[in-house]
């Protein structure tokens, strides 16, 4: 009995593009120093975003800060094509920090003139 390759009877499925999640532009994000790393959460309208903040355990606090900011402002730029502002609260223990997350004043709507 001779083998052959069932390459041209093979049924392929369609791949399927995977949509972007619906994430609004940031708002929010809270930064915490754990043994296991950096860890970040961003927050928007619609939920809040996870993860690992992707610098080294022993970064300075103001880096790790730093960081967090050039990722929510790429975020930001990347899936809503927006620039926005961080801007970080004063700590509330040392381990933990908050930021705003802001629409940069060139992508803010004019302000109406009401007297016109």
């Amino acid at each position: 009995m001779n083998s052959t390759m069932l390459d041209s009877g093979m049924v392929r499925r369609k791949k399927e593009k995977k949509k972007r999640p619906a994430w609004s532009v940031p708002t929010g994000i809270v930064l915490l120093a754990t043994p296991e790393g950096w860890r970040t959460s961003v927050l928007t309208e619609r939920g809040m975003l996870c993860g690992r903040l992707d610098v080294p355990i022993n970064t300075d606090p103001k880096e790790a800060r730093a960081a967090a900011a050039v990722m929510v402002t790429e975020l930001a730029r990347d899936f809503h094509d927006t620039d926005v502002e961080v801007s970080w609260d004063p700590p509330q223990e040392p381990w933990s920090w908050t930021a705003q997350v802001t629409l940069a004043p060139e992508n803010e709507p004019p302000l109406t003139d009401a007297g016109g």
